[in-house]
């Protein structure tokens, strides 16, 4: 069989443990038999990225602004352990923080819906998309430790006028932290939001805790209201959805009673915490769609779970694991369909709709990894355990 061309390369980050693993797995079972593979590799291992001094970060960011498309493979955000592990130089910053931060996109995360797996909360019956504002707040914040004195944040105007406010008095040791944003980089979230619903035909919720940051959560409630009346309301109307503010802790409630089907735009940390919380009730981490989507219209797809350390650990002693791949192969056939949206390759995008249908049939047959065992009730199917290469291999047969 001829395999399919590629006009353009997509940009390729590998990553660490376990998942590194399942990447060449993926690529060597799953792609390269179908297609003539055009990467530009970049290798965000944490060693050569201790190595680059971590410029290799930021050079894979520069190629996906340059080729529009990239796949991202999962990567170590290293803690203290980690720096004394792998004798690093410094505790580097998260590179998916890096990256989202010279893309300045929005992270767009929806569940992949199997028949068979049911929800942990039954009335959810439509995926939830939780649409992550992917630059500032805490993962570009400026922190540290303090002692007995005082902490004041201050601001200095483009004529050197400074305004100055309390943070705190310390009588004994503690932390401080710093944190940003800028009006530019919300209303580029606004924007991205409110087309995603429109495009999918959602309704949008937005939430953050205004009432408590009354300056910075505020800020981003009256961006997204502007925005919304000033270029969006009159869509929304004509496509018979809605666009709500509320607060977060109220959303969290609403959305538990919802049966899904709603797009939920949270802040940063926000979005972190609760697509992993959305991703687990589907069913698992590992069934969990994630592409950071930039104002300019680049790119970038990757998984939405870590590296899956424990597994790699077995793998290197030359064990057998059975870990979930599936969002990693829907991290490459949603860049390859994208590639191929972008170049007018329809082969393309057939072989990466081929792709996940196949991946999904296969765990509809009975055929899946560990995880999805206990969750997978069909009537008149038996689930039966597969290695996380028996998985490949058998999605491979229903390409």
């Amino acid at each position: 069989m001829e395999k399919i061309k590629m006009v353009t390369p997509l940009v390729e980050m590998d990553g660490d443990e376990m998942t590194r693993i399942l990447w060449q797995w993926i690529k060597d079972i799953l792609i390269c038999p179908f297609v003539e593979l055009k990467t530009e590799y970049y290798d965000l291992g944490l060693k050569n990225r201790d190595l680059t001094d971590d410029k290799v970060t930021v050079d894979s960011a520069i190629a996906t602004k340059k080729y529009g498309v990239a796949v991202k493979c999962a990567t170590i955000t290293p803690n203290a352990q980690r720096v004394e592990e792998y004798s690093l130089k410094k505790m580097y910053k998260s590179p998916n923080g890096t990256i989202r931060a010279m893309l300045d996109g929005t992270v767009f995360r929806a569940p992949i819906i199997v028949d068979g797996i049911t929800p942990y909360i039954p009335t959810w019956k439509k995926p939830i998309v939780i649409a992550r504002h992917a630059y500032g707040d805490i993962y570009k914040a400026v922190d540290g430790k303090a002692g007995v004195g005082s902490a004041t944040l201050c601001y200095t105007d483009t004529n050197g006028e400074k305004v100055e406010k309390k943070v705190f008095d310390f009588a004994d040791g503690g932390v401080v932290m710093a944190m940003h944003n800028t009006d530019k980089s919300i209303e580029s979230f606004a924007r991205a939001c409110f087309n995603y619903a429109l495009d999918m035909k959602l309704p949008l919720w937005f939430s953050t805790k205004d009432t408590i940051s009354k300056v910075y959560d505020g800020n981003f409630k009256a961006i997204f209201e502007r925005v919304y009346n000033e270029e969006y309301k009159e869509k929304f109307e004509s496509a018979g959805i809605e666009y709500m503010y509320t607060l977060i802790d109220d959303v969290v409630a609403r959305i538990v009673r919802s049966e899904g089907g709603i797009v939920w735009a949270c802040k940063n940390y926000d979005g972190d915490v609760m697509s992993d919380m959305v991703a687990t009730a589907y069913g698992s981490l590992a069934m969990m769609t994630s592409v950071l989507v930039s104002p300019d219209g680049v790119y970038e797809y990757e998984a939405a779970h870590g590296t899956v350390t424990r597994h790699y650990y077995k793998y290197i002693k030359g064990e057998e694991t059975s870990t979930n791949p599936v969002a990693t192969i829907f991290a490459w056939s949603g860049a390859l369909r994208k590639r191929g949206e972008l170049d007018g390759s329809s082969e393309l995008i057939d072989f990466a709709n081929r792709l996940e249908k196949a991946t999904i049939d296969t765990i509809e047959s009975g055929e899946m990894t560990g995880d999805l065992l206990s969750m997978f009730k069909k009537e008149g199917v038996k689930a039966q355990k597969l290695s996380s290469k028996e998985f490949l291999e058998a999605i491979a047969k229903r390409i």
